[in-house]
């Protein structure tokens, strides 16, 4: 949740800010990259992803502001991620019709 808040607050340096905001959306998104159905790679994304982006977006992230944020996080409502959804249906869709594309030929 603090990750959420650091895409929007002003004191956040545009990268981190760009990373926070991908790996909060990716996260709270409904929708796994890898669906978790699929046996070993299923959680993958769970176990390895998502870590590695919320340690790298907290190491980028001003201290003063993360603890400021992490703060307002306990406050705050817990958000659909809509944008994470819409990316993960994208690179499905992409993926679907590349598959298609290559069966048809």
């Amino acid at each position: 949740m603090a990750l959420w808040l650091a895409a929007r607050d002003p004191r956040v340096p545009m990268l981190p800010k760009l990373l926070a905001g991908l790996v909060a959306a990716y996260a709270l998104s409904p929708i796994d990259l890898i669906p978790d159905f699929i046996p070993v790679l299923g959680y993958l994304d769970d176990l390895l992803i998502v870590p590695a982006g919320i340690w790298l977006a907290v190491r980028m992230i001003p201290a003063d502001a993360l603890e400021d944020l992490r703060l307002r996080a306990i406050e705050e409502e817990r958000p659909a991620s809509w944008a994470g959804l819409a990316f993960v249906l994208t690179a499905w869709l992409a993926a679907g019709v590349a598959a298609w594309a290559w069966l048809a030929d």
